[in-house]
Protein backbone atom coordinates (compact mmCIF):
# COMPACT_ATOMS: atom_id res chain seq x y z
CA UNK A 1 0.00 0.00 0.00
CA UNK A 2 1.34 3.48 -1.28
CA UNK A 3 2.18 5.44 1.99
CA UNK A 4 3.31 8.33 0.58
CA UNK A 5 0.40 10.98 0.50
CA UNK A 6 0.36 13.94 -1.51
CA UNK A 7 1.52 17.21 -0.30
CA UNK A 8 -1.76 19.01 -0.16
CA UNK A 9 -1.71 23.19 -0.36
CA UNK A 10 -5.21 23.92 0.05
CA UNK A 11 -8.91 23.55 -1.21
CA UNK A 12 -8.85 25.10 -4.85
CA UNK A 13 -12.19 24.67 -6.78
CA UNK A 14 -15.78 23.05 -7.12
CA UNK A 15 -17.14 21.70 -9.74
CA UNK A 16 -21.50 22.13 -9.28
CA UNK A 17 -23.86 20.87 -11.57
CA UNK A 18 -26.71 23.09 -12.03
CA UNK A 19 -30.26 23.43 -13.88
CA UNK A 20 -30.11 27.00 -15.23
CA UNK A 21 -27.08 28.21 -16.01
CA UNK A 22 -28.43 31.86 -16.68
CA UNK A 23 -30.16 31.77 -13.27
CA UNK A 24 -27.22 30.65 -11.58
CA UNK A 25 -25.03 33.17 -13.46
CA UNK A 26 -27.04 36.07 -11.65
CA UNK A 27 -26.78 34.55 -8.22
CA UNK A 28 -22.81 33.87 -8.31
CA UNK A 29 -22.23 37.04 -10.67
CA UNK A 30 -24.35 39.47 -10.11
CA UNK A 31 -25.33 39.35 -6.87
CA UNK A 32 -22.45 38.07 -5.39
CA UNK A 33 -19.63 39.40 -7.53
CA UNK A 34 -17.72 36.38 -8.21
CA UNK A 35 -15.37 37.06 -11.85
CA UNK A 36 -16.01 35.34 -14.84
CA UNK A 37 -12.80 33.45 -16.42
CA UNK A 38 -14.81 32.12 -19.34
CA UNK A 39 -18.09 30.69 -20.19
CA UNK A 40 -19.57 29.21 -23.09
CA UNK A 41 -23.39 27.63 -23.48
CA UNK A 42 -22.50 24.82 -20.75
CA UNK A 43 -20.18 26.24 -18.16
CA UNK A 44 -19.65 28.95 -16.57
CA UNK A 45 -15.54 29.53 -14.80
CA UNK A 46 -15.54 31.71 -11.75
CA UNK A 47 -12.85 32.90 -9.33
CA UNK A 48 -12.81 35.63 -5.93
CA UNK A 49 -11.03 38.58 -6.34
CA UNK A 50 -7.85 37.77 -5.08
CA UNK A 51 -7.45 34.78 -7.28
CA UNK A 52 -4.89 33.46 -9.72
CA UNK A 53 -5.27 30.17 -10.74
CA UNK A 54 -8.04 30.07 -13.18
CA UNK A 55 -11.02 29.52 -11.51
CA UNK A 56 -12.73 28.54 -7.74
CA UNK A 57 -16.01 27.46 -9.15
CA UNK A 58 -17.41 25.77 -11.88
CA UNK A 59 -20.42 25.86 -13.05
CA UNK A 60 -21.98 23.01 -15.40
CA UNK A 61 -25.41 22.90 -16.89
CA UNK A 62 -26.24 19.39 -16.48
CA UNK A 63 -29.93 17.31 -15.78
CA UNK A 64 -29.38 17.03 -11.39
CA UNK A 65 -28.58 19.67 -9.19
CA UNK A 66 -24.94 17.83 -7.59
CA UNK A 67 -21.68 18.72 -6.21
CA UNK A 68 -19.00 16.75 -9.47
CA UNK A 69 -16.05 17.79 -7.64
CA UNK A 70 -14.27 18.84 -4.27
CA UNK A 71 -10.35 20.16 -5.51
CA UNK A 72 -7.48 20.19 -4.48
CA UNK A 73 -4.11 21.88 -5.20
CA UNK A 74 -0.94 19.92 -4.63
CA UNK A 75 2.53 20.92 -4.23
CA UNK A 76 4.02 19.38 -7.38
CA UNK A 77 3.46 17.42 -10.28
CA UNK A 78 4.70 14.53 -8.76
CA UNK A 79 1.92 15.17 -5.85
CA UNK A 80 -0.85 14.27 -8.75
CA UNK A 81 1.19 10.36 -9.03
CA UNK A 82 1.30 10.28 -5.55
CA UNK A 83 -2.46 11.07 -5.32
CA UNK A 84 -3.31 8.27 -7.42
CA UNK A 85 -1.09 5.73 -6.50
CA UNK A 86 -2.46 6.64 -2.37
CA UNK A 87 -5.56 6.20 -3.37
CA UNK A 88 -5.38 3.32 -5.74
CA UNK A 89 -3.64 1.53 -2.95
CA UNK A 90 -6.85 1.68 -0.37
CA UNK A 91 -8.74 0.15 -3.24
CA UNK A 92 -10.35 3.59 -4.44
CA UNK A 93 -11.43 4.37 -8.18
CA UNK A 94 -9.11 6.65 -9.39
CA UNK A 95 -9.20 8.28 -13.49
CA UNK A 96 -6.52 10.56 -14.69
CA UNK A 97 -6.60 13.08 -17.41
CA UNK A 98 -3.33 14.82 -19.05
CA UNK A 99 -4.73 17.66 -20.24
CA UNK A 100 -7.45 17.85 -17.05
CA UNK A 101 -11.63 17.36 -16.57
CA UNK A 102 -11.52 21.36 -16.86
CA UNK A 103 -10.24 24.12 -18.57
CA UNK A 104 -7.78 25.79 -16.97
CA UNK A 105 -6.66 23.06 -15.42
CA UNK A 106 -3.99 20.29 -16.36
CA UNK A 107 -2.55 16.58 -15.75
CA UNK A 108 -4.98 15.93 -12.74
CA UNK A 109 -6.73 12.69 -11.31
CA UNK A 110 -10.14 12.25 -9.94
CA UNK A 111 -10.83 9.45 -7.27
CA UNK A 112 -13.99 8.13 -5.63
CA UNK A 113 -12.77 8.78 -1.61
CA UNK A 114 -13.15 5.90 1.03
CA UNK A 115 -16.36 8.50 2.18
CA UNK A 116 -17.96 8.30 -1.48
CA UNK A 117 -16.79 11.63 -2.66
CA UNK A 118 -15.28 12.68 -5.96
CA UNK A 119 -11.78 14.17 -5.01
CA UNK A 120 -9.38 16.21 -7.68
CA UNK A 121 -6.02 16.72 -7.49
CA UNK A 122 -3.76 18.94 -9.81
CA UNK A 123 -0.92 21.06 -9.67
CA UNK A 124 -0.92 22.53 -13.44
CA UNK A 125 -2.91 25.39 -13.66
CA UNK A 126 -3.55 28.59 -16.03
CA UNK A 127 -2.50 31.48 -14.41
CA UNK A 128 -4.86 34.78 -14.53
CA UNK A 129 -5.01 38.13 -13.86
CA UNK A 130 -4.92 38.48 -9.77
CA UNK A 131 -7.53 41.59 -8.99
CA UNK A 132 -6.72 42.30 -5.46
CA UNK A 133 -5.67 45.69 -6.65
CA UNK A 134 -8.15 46.04 -8.37
CA UNK A 135 -10.82 48.27 -6.34
CA UNK A 136 -12.68 49.74 -9.22
CA UNK A 137 -13.85 46.49 -9.38
CA UNK A 138 -14.75 45.58 -5.62
CA UNK A 139 -18.53 45.59 -4.41
CA UNK A 140 -18.81 46.40 -0.74
CA UNK A 141 -19.78 42.85 -0.45
CA UNK A 142 -16.48 41.80 -2.37
CA UNK A 143 -15.70 37.28 -2.16
CA UNK A 144 -11.82 37.26 -2.13
CA UNK A 145 -11.10 33.92 -1.49
CA UNK A 146 -12.33 30.02 -1.49
CA UNK A 147 -12.31 28.62 2.17
CA UNK A 148 -13.20 25.39 2.82
CA UNK A 149 -15.95 22.89 1.43
CA UNK A 150 -17.89 21.35 4.33
CA UNK A 151 -18.76 17.46 3.81
CA UNK A 152 -21.83 15.42 5.30
CA UNK A 153 -20.96 11.79 5.55
CA UNK A 154 -22.21 8.84 8.20
CA UNK A 155 -19.15 8.37 9.47
CA UNK A 156 -17.22 11.19 10.94
CA UNK A 157 -14.51 9.43 13.28
CA UNK A 158 -13.82 7.33 9.73
CA UNK A 159 -13.46 10.10 7.62
CA UNK A 160 -11.05 12.06 10.17
CA UNK A 161 -8.95 9.26 10.32
CA UNK A 162 -9.16 8.66 6.68
CA UNK A 163 -8.36 12.69 6.14
CA UNK A 164 -5.41 12.55 8.63
CA UNK A 165 -3.93 10.00 6.98
CA UNK A 166 -4.42 12.20 4.09
CA UNK A 167 -2.24 14.77 5.85
CA UNK A 168 -4.78 17.11 7.44
CA UNK A 169 -4.94 18.18 10.81
CA UNK A 170 -7.91 18.49 12.92
CA UNK A 171 -8.16 21.82 14.43
CA UNK A 172 -11.98 21.25 15.79
CA UNK A 173 -14.58 19.15 16.38
CA UNK A 174 -17.52 18.65 18.00
CA UNK A 175 -18.25 15.59 20.56
CA UNK A 176 -20.62 14.72 23.62
CA UNK A 177 -19.93 12.56 26.94
CA UNK A 178 -20.27 9.65 25.47
CA UNK A 179 -18.04 9.93 22.93
CA UNK A 180 -19.99 10.28 19.71
CA UNK A 181 -18.01 12.68 17.32
CA UNK A 182 -21.02 15.01 15.21
CA UNK A 183 -18.35 16.94 13.40
CA UNK A 184 -14.64 17.40 12.96
CA UNK A 185 -12.76 20.54 10.99
CA UNK A 186 -9.56 19.84 8.82
CA UNK A 187 -6.72 21.76 7.40
CA UNK A 188 -3.92 22.27 5.14
CA UNK A 189 -3.66 25.49 5.08
CA UNK A 190 -3.02 27.67 7.99
CA UNK A 191 -6.71 28.22 8.61
CA UNK A 192 -9.21 26.58 10.40
CA UNK A 193 -10.28 24.54 7.98
CA UNK A 194 -10.13 23.67 4.14
CA UNK A 195 -12.45 21.07 5.03
CA UNK A 196 -15.22 19.72 7.41
CA UNK A 197 -17.08 17.07 8.34
CA UNK A 198 -20.78 16.89 9.28
CA UNK A 199 -22.33 13.72 10.49
CA UNK A 200 -25.18 12.80 8.65
CA UNK A 201 -26.52 11.27 5.68
CA UNK A 202 -24.22 11.07 2.86
CA UNK A 203 -22.30 11.74 1.18
CA UNK A 204 -23.19 14.91 0.39
CA UNK A 205 -21.89 18.43 0.21
CA UNK A 206 -22.83 20.76 3.07
CA UNK A 207 -21.45 24.02 1.89
CA UNK A 208 -18.90 25.67 0.02
CA UNK A 209 -17.56 28.60 1.50
CA UNK A 210 -15.94 32.07 0.54
CA UNK A 211 -14.48 34.58 2.38
CA UNK A 212 -14.45 38.57 2.40
CA UNK A 213 -12.23 40.78 4.47
CA UNK A 214 -14.08 41.89 7.53
CA UNK A 215 -17.68 41.10 8.79
CA UNK A 216 -19.08 44.67 7.50
CA UNK A 217 -18.88 42.92 4.00
CA UNK A 218 -21.18 40.35 4.76
CA UNK A 219 -23.44 42.77 6.30
CA UNK A 220 -23.35 44.29 2.66
CA UNK A 221 -24.18 41.03 0.63
CA UNK A 222 -27.51 40.95 3.23
CA UNK A 223 -28.32 44.52 2.77
CA UNK A 224 -28.18 43.77 -1.12
CA UNK A 225 -30.71 40.55 -0.89
CA UNK A 226 -33.01 42.52 0.72
CA UNK A 227 -33.01 45.63 -1.36
CA UNK A 228 -33.47 43.23 -4.57
CA UNK A 229 -36.39 41.62 -2.81
CA UNK A 230 -34.10 38.31 -2.74
CA UNK A 231 -33.70 37.88 1.29
CA UNK A 232 -35.63 34.57 0.64
CA UNK A 233 -32.34 32.80 0.13
CA UNK A 234 -30.49 33.59 3.65
CA UNK A 235 -30.92 30.03 5.54
CA UNK A 236 -29.11 31.21 8.35
CA UNK A 237 -27.50 34.48 9.75
CA UNK A 238 -25.71 36.85 9.65
CA UNK A 239 -23.88 35.58 13.44
CA UNK A 240 -20.81 34.46 14.47
CA UNK A 241 -19.76 30.67 15.03
CA UNK A 242 -18.46 29.41 17.98
CA UNK A 243 -16.65 26.89 16.37
CA UNK A 244 -13.98 28.48 14.03
CA UNK A 245 -14.85 31.96 15.91
CA UNK A 246 -15.81 33.05 12.15
CA UNK A 247 -18.65 35.63 11.18
CA UNK A 248 -20.93 33.91 8.86
CA UNK A 249 -23.88 33.81 6.33
CA UNK A 250 -25.39 30.96 4.54
CA UNK A 251 -27.52 31.58 1.35
CA UNK A 252 -28.89 29.11 -1.09
CA UNK A 253 -28.74 29.68 -4.95
CA UNK A 254 -31.30 28.58 -7.35
CA UNK A 255 -30.41 25.14 -7.16
CA UNK A 256 -30.55 24.95 -3.41
CA UNK A 257 -26.36 24.45 -3.03
CA UNK A 258 -25.72 26.08 -0.19
CA UNK A 259 -22.89 28.74 0.34
CA UNK A 260 -21.00 30.31 3.23
CA UNK A 261 -19.82 33.32 2.96
CA UNK A 262 -17.07 33.63 5.94
CA UNK A 263 -14.76 35.53 7.79
CA UNK A 264 -12.50 36.28 10.38
CA UNK A 265 -10.99 32.86 12.06
CA UNK A 266 -7.70 32.52 13.06
CA UNK A 267 -4.50 30.90 12.40
CA UNK A 268 -3.36 27.14 12.97
CA UNK A 269 -0.19 27.19 11.11
CA UNK A 270 1.87 25.98 14.46
CA UNK A 271 2.98 22.14 14.74
CA UNK A 272 1.18 22.43 18.38
CA UNK A 273 -1.95 24.14 17.93
CA UNK A 274 -4.56 22.39 19.88
CA UNK A 275 -7.32 21.24 18.93
CA UNK A 276 -10.40 22.53 20.49
CA UNK A 277 -12.98 20.21 20.94
CA UNK A 278 -17.04 21.59 21.95
CA UNK A 279 -20.11 20.23 23.70
CA UNK A 280 -22.68 18.75 21.75
CA UNK A 281 -24.62 20.56 24.39
CA UNK A 282 -23.23 23.99 23.95
CA UNK A 283 -25.34 25.98 21.64
CA UNK A 284 -22.33 28.69 21.46
CA UNK A 285 -20.91 26.12 19.20
CA UNK A 286 -22.73 26.54 16.06
CA UNK A 287 -23.77 30.36 16.81
CA UNK A 288 -21.88 32.66 19.72
CA UNK A 289 -24.88 34.43 20.22
CA UNK A 290 -26.80 31.21 21.02
CA UNK A 291 -29.40 31.62 18.00
CA UNK A 292 -31.06 28.83 17.22
CA UNK A 293 -30.22 26.89 13.85
CA UNK A 294 -32.84 25.77 11.55
CA UNK A 295 -33.68 22.34 10.66
CA UNK A 296 -32.95 22.55 7.30
CA UNK A 297 -29.48 23.23 8.04
CA UNK A 298 -28.89 20.19 9.30
CA UNK A 299 -31.58 17.97 7.17
CA UNK A 300 -30.65 19.34 3.63
CA UNK A 301 -27.44 19.12 1.18
CA UNK A 302 -26.67 18.14 -2.28
CA UNK A 303 -25.79 15.49 -3.52
CA UNK A 304 -22.98 14.02 -4.62
CA UNK A 305 -21.80 12.06 -8.08
CA UNK A 306 -19.23 9.33 -8.49
CA UNK A 307 -17.16 9.88 -11.66
CA UNK A 308 -19.29 8.47 -14.35
CA UNK A 309 -21.38 11.45 -13.55
CA UNK A 310 -24.19 9.37 -11.51
CA UNK A 311 -25.35 10.45 -7.78
CA UNK A 312 -24.16 8.17 -5.15
CA UNK A 313 -26.48 6.82 -2.80
CA UNK A 314 -26.98 8.05 0.54
CA UNK A 315 -25.59 6.01 3.51
CA UNK A 316 -27.97 6.50 6.46
CA UNK A 317 -25.98 8.06 10.13
CA UNK A 318 -26.04 5.36 12.77
CA UNK A 319 -24.65 7.27 15.41
CA UNK A 320 -27.06 10.02 17.42
CA UNK A 321 -27.42 13.15 14.97
CA UNK A 322 -26.62 16.42 15.92
CA UNK A 323 -30.18 17.83 15.36
CA UNK A 324 -31.73 15.14 17.43
CA UNK A 325 -29.78 15.65 20.76
CA UNK A 326 -30.02 19.66 20.56
CA UNK A 327 -32.94 20.41 18.77
CA UNK A 328 -36.86 20.29 20.07
CA UNK A 329 -39.91 19.53 18.32
CA UNK A 330 -41.23 23.30 17.74
CA UNK A 331 -37.47 23.17 15.65
CA UNK A 332 -35.38 25.79 17.87
CA UNK A 333 -32.00 25.00 19.70
CA UNK A 334 -31.76 24.09 23.64
CA UNK A 335 -29.58 27.03 24.90
CA UNK A 336 -27.76 24.86 27.39
CA UNK A 337 -27.87 20.95 28.11
CA UNK A 338 -30.37 19.75 30.12
CA UNK A 339 -32.54 23.28 30.26
CA UNK A 340 -35.87 23.19 29.71
CA UNK A 341 -36.96 27.33 29.60
CA UNK A 342 -35.77 29.75 27.71
CA UNK A 343 -36.83 32.56 25.01
CA UNK A 344 -34.58 30.57 22.51
CA UNK A 345 -36.74 27.24 23.42
CA UNK A 346 -40.19 27.40 21.67
CA UNK A 347 -42.29 29.44 19.14
CA UNK A 348 -42.10 33.75 19.24
CA UNK A 349 -45.16 35.06 17.92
Amino acid sequence: MSSTPPDILRCAYLELVVTDLAASREFYVDTLGLVVTEEDENAIYLRSLEEFIHHNLVLRKGPVAAAAAFAFRVRTPEDVDRAQAWFAARGCRTERRADGFVRGIGDAVRVTDPLGFPYEFFYEVEHVERLAWRYDLYTPGALVRLDHFNQVTPDVPKGREYLEELGFRVTEDIKDEEGTTYAAWLRRKDTVHDTALTGGDGPRLHHVAFSTHEKHNILSICDKLGALRKSDVIERGPGRHGVSNAFYLYIRDPDGHRVEIYTQDYYTGDPDNPVVTWDVHDNQRRDWWGNPVVPSWYTEATPVLDLDGEPQPLQQRTDSSEMAVTVGADGFSYTRKDESSGFKLGNSL
